[in-house]
């Protein structure tokens, strides 16, 4: 997974790439949590999530949001960072111009900008979010959200109480032509500490589901 050093709205960015070589790859990009709180690309959920994308045969990029590690620029409250995730996604599909699907995966914060991005790009055609900071930011812009995917949070997170949660998936869930999966991990805090293992299973059997009936082959 080489380092890599690309061109942002504010600067260069930071990232890490794997692509597929040989036929054409669907696409992933990887966002990670709040900065201002040591949030940045080599979290274990995010690499982990990088990780299980890239076993699928996607062509995967995670980045270091503006202000963090190389990146540059300064910390924008997720105006700016939308517009970073923006300019990945661009750079990752010039990177597989002839790229067979796309999705999008954010942790916490990223979780946010993720959505976000979502509703932006027509082309992004499934999410994992983790631990939506719900009480924290406003998700009503998802109406209607306008792919599947799925929502998974810790029972025991002190940081976004499940509640929060709970009803933004309820009003996802009520939308049509969308299937919104929730999983609700029992003794997982936002950090999911001790519940790592558990939450890539999760993500793990959510993909093999959507991808089975997809038109590409899962590595």
């Amino acid at each position: 997974m080489p380092e890599i050093i690309y061109s942002g709205p504010d600067g260069r960015l930071e990232g890490r790439i794997n692509t597929v070589e040989g036929r054409r790859s669907p696409v992933a990009l990887i966002l990670h949590p709040l900065p201002q709180f040591g949030g940045n690309m080599n979290n274990p959920i995010i690499y982990n999530l990088y990780q299980t994308f890239l076993k699928r045969g996607f062509s995967v990029l995670r980045f270091n949001f503006r202000s963090v590690g190389k990146s540059q620029g300064t910390f924008d409250q997720g105006i700016g960072e939308l517009s970073d995730a923006a300019a990945s996604l661009d750079w990752l599909q010039s990177q597989v111009p002839d790229s067979r699907g796309c999705w999008v995966a954010g942790y916490s914060f990223g979780a946010w900008i993720a959505m976000q991005l979502l509703m932006r790009r027509p082309e992004i055609e499934g999410f994992v979010s983790i631990a939506p900071p719900a009480n924290m930011y406003d998700f009503n812009f998802l109406a209607p959200c306008p792919s599947s995917g799925i929502i998974i949070h810790g029972q025991e997170d002190k940081v976004v109480p499940a509640e929060d949660v709970e009803r933004l998936v309820e009003k996802l869930q009520a939308q049509k032509n969308i299937e919104i999966e929730y999983n609700s991990i029992p003794k997982a805090n936002h950090f999911f500490e001790k519940e790592g293992d558990i939450l890539v299973n999760k993500v793990n059997n959510y993909l093999d589901t959507r991808l089975v009936s997809s038109d590409f082959e899962i590595d």
